[in-house]
């Protein structure tokens, strides 16, 4: 394992600073998802925020959507939704995830271990920073990368933070100062803390020990798979591979395309050999490929000794293709994607509850009446205030009387409870029990129908 030693005791892994196409992709789309990151708690879309996941007040936005605990199970079915297609995605292509869009890689790797280059140097460089004594150059250097990676890490918890509480809220804490909001400031020193001790210290260990990702690739790759991948039967040939000499003929000797040059090595962030096949350490960055095609390109060796490919097209020659198992992925995140369609599509803006109150029973009233109190609850999804909120009872025939004002007001994004009567002459009661339609109106518009039981005596005239 290349981050413990013979001992036991961790060994920090001094990655080659890595160049080439693939890493010159993997930075414009890093830094596009790390733009998408930083922005989207800020971002609104009719007054949504675009995402925020607010677990104190059970409160979720996703792409401006707002979700609230009675639409827990759209939520569900979109985890669902991601777990399926990260699965299938991983069946097909391994763990490209790991390496292209995850957090922790691009944080890791695009701007910690970016900064980390730019203050202690390259590979042989940082080395030598690590093993030489603590003298003025290792100070200044690990106090300006420590106070650098301390500063990017408070600014990611406030991020996190916006993600959480909503930015207007962050916002908020922000101009009224520490003093006035001294249990958000200590929160965010936890976080800061603890995103200074991933990228400062564990770093490469969350993909190694901390994530279950690497164990699930385990039982979800076959040899159908596309990884990042070795090509042994080309790279070792019939007696292996050995050192590149210049004047000889490596066919003729039987000696494979790899020179054992180390660079694919060198260059891992995780500190793993990829010449000995699929490992769960490896997040498929693209690192080794960049590297041994440029080492291919200098010793007039075709590139590709390492690549996208699976073991049968390394083995077998054969082609990619859909399997049983990937197409059964697919049928059933088609059908995962649909029910989530057609749920949002019928799910309400409005949502009224409405329940008899607990331990009381019917009242009888002058003139035959029958009166039942009920708890009311208005949840409006909307960013439109209602100001006039009524209700009307639609079946049986009776009449509905609100305890204090006439008129119930509902916030946006908010709710709104309180307690109504009503009212049923006896001779209109058909049973004991009988089942209510209430509509609820706001400037006498229709925004909710809701049912609930009404209790009557047991004789009827």
């Amino acid at each position: 394992i290349a981050t413990i030693d013979a001992k036991g005791k961790r060994v920090f892994i001094h990655p080659k600073k890595p160049s080439g196409p693939f890493y010159d992709k993997r930075k414009i789309l890093s830094y596009v998802l790390l733009a998408f990151l930083f922005s989207a708690p800020f971002i609104k879309i009719n007054g949504n925020q675009f995402l925020m996941f607010n677990v104190l007040e059970r409160r979720f936005n996703i792409f401006s959507f707002p979700f609230w605990p009675q639409d827990f199970h759209l939520f569900v079915i979109s985890m669902i939704i991601g777990v399926v297609g990260l699965a299938l995605f991983t069946v097909a292509f391994g763990r490209i995830f790991c390496g292209w869009f995850c957090p922790q890689t691009i944080f890791m790797e695009m701007v910690f271990r970016r900064i980390e280059f730019w203050i202690d140097g390259d590979r042989a460089q940082q080395i030598r920073l690590s093993n030489q004594a603590w003298d003025g150059e290792k100070i200044r250097k690990r106090v300006i990368k420590w106070i650098i990676f301390f500063i990017i890490s408070f600014i990611i918890a406030n991020v996190f933070l916006a993600y959480l509480i909503g930015s207007d809220e962050l916002i908020r804490f922000i101009e009224e100062g520490p003093t006035k909001n001294t249990k958000t400031l200590i929160a965010l020193l936890i976080f800061t803390a603890v995103f200074y001790f991933i990228y400062a210290w564990f770093r490469e260990q969350v993909c190694i020990i901390a994530c279950p990702y690497g164990r699930m690739q385990g039982v979800l790759l076959d040899n159908k798979t596309i990884n990042v991948a070795y090509d042994h039967v080309r790279g070792e040939g019939e007696t292996g591979r050995a050192k590149f000499n210049k004047n000889e003929d490596r066919k003729a000797s039987g000696k494979g395309d790899c020179i054992d040059c180390k660079v694919c090595v060198h260059v891992c962030p995780t500190g793993i050999d990829i010449r000995n096949g699929t490992q769960l350490e490896c997040i498929n960055c693209t690192a080794c490929i960049d590297e041994c095609d440029a080492i291919m390109e200098k010793v007039g060796l075709p590139k590709g000794l390492i690549r996208y490919a699976s073991e049968d097209e390394i083995v077998k020659k054969e082609p990619f293709k859909l399997t049983t198992r990937m197409k059964g992925y697919i049928a059933v995140l088609s059908i995962l994607i649909g029910v989530f369609i057609g749920m949002l599509f019928l799910r309400n803006e409005v949502e009224a509850t409405i329940l008899h109150m607990p331990g009381q029973l019917f009242q009888r009233e002058d003139n035959n009446v029958i009166s039942n109190i009920y708890n009311y609850d208005i949840i409006n999804k909307t960013e439109r205030e209602f100001e006039n909120v009524t209700f009307k009872l639609v079946e049986p025939k009776g009449e509905i009387k609100l305890v204090g004002s006439p008129f119930a007001k509902v916030p946006k994004q908010g709710a709104a409870k309180g307690t109504f009567f009503v009212k049923i002459k006896e001779s209109d009661l058909k049973d004991e029990k009988v089942v209510l339609k209430i509509e609820v109106y706001d400037n006498g518009k229709v925004i909710e129908t809701a049912t609930t039981n009404f209790l009557g005596p047991r004789n009827f005239n």
